[in-house]
């Protein structure tokens, strides 16, 4: 048994979550493939249980507050742009938690191709939503008017040495130029607290690799510290109006959008640094 079925999912779920937030977490509509699960390997049951997981880290452990969540679409397609750190990609669950109790969407994170091929924690994933960054896979969720959750910096946001924190990484642009040819608008979200949860000071790639994982990093602390979150939503940017499809394939125009993104994104950094109070507050 590759990960809990359903009735064991639900008795953990019902542990965690209260009554009515089983109820509406359960009761997502989704796009049945024919096979219980949707052609992603998605079914509410198993986001239920994610959120149930999520959830002590989420309310206890992190205490995660949000700010403009006003701004997470309610429908229709859009990708989720924010900075990614940590050592452990914890702020990728924290986030998805936060989605999903504020807007009652699942958000569909865009992994890099070795998460969903790792034993049980792939298909426990692929089961809460999580899909894998192949260009068809994104096609697809974006035609079926799905919200996406994207890191623009990929693993080396989560990799950076902690005296580099909070200095964006080089900006991917695949995210703009999948927004702009499927016109969906963009969400930048700043995340802070994640940079100081677990301290990198080296990483070593053999070991990483060995056990298919990029690289295995070496932290001051073997756990996260409790670093309060702070994500920061800003209103989405329009690249369903000021870009037309075609425009997908001029490079310019595909940097111009994700230069607008990542401006967003560290200015909802500063933002969130200069409204903090401290590192566990």
């Amino acid at each position: 048994m590759p990960f809990p079925l359903p009735p064991l999912a639900r008795a953990i779920t019902r542990s965690i979550l209260t009554p009515a937030e089983l109820e509406w977490v359960e009761g997502i509509v989704y796009k049945n493939a024919g096979h219980g699960f949707d052609a992603f390997g998605m079914h509410p049951t198993y986001v239920a249980l994610g959120l149930a997981a999520t959830m002590p880290m989420y309310r206890n452990y992190f205490r995660v507050r949000s700010y403009g969540a006003e701004n997470i679409p309610r429908e229709g397609q859009a990708i989720v742009a924010a900075n990614h750190s940590g050592a452990v990609p914890t702020d990728g669950a924290m986030l998805w938690a936060d989605v999903l109790v504020q807007s009652r969407r699942v958000l569909r994170p865009i992994a890099d191709h070795f998460v969903t091929t790792l034993p049980f924690i792939g298909s426990l994933f692929s089961r809460g939503g999580v899909v894998g960054g192949a260009r068809g896979n994104v096609r697809a969720l974006l035609g079926g008017g799905e919200m996406l959750m994207i890191f623009p910096e990929g693993v080396p946001g989560i990799g950076k040495p902690f005296k580099d924190r909070y200095q964006l990484q080089k900006w991917r642009v695949g995210h703009a130029e999948l927004a702009i040819r499927h016109s969906a608008p963009v969400v930048p979200v700043g995340i802070v607290g994640p940079e100081e949860q677990m301290p990198q000071i080296a990483r070593i790639k053999s070991v990483g690799r060995a056990i298919g994982l990029p690289y295995l990093p070496i932290t001051l602390t073997p756990l996260p510290l409790p670093v309060r979150y702070h994500i920061h939503y800003g209103k989405p940017i329009p690249i369903h109006q000021d870009y037309a499809p075609e425009e997908a394939d001029d490079p310019a125009r595909v940097l111009e959008a994700a230069e607008r993104v990542r401006d967003a994104v560290a200015d909802l950094l500063k933002k969130g640094l200069e409204m903090r109070q401290g590192v566990f507050e």
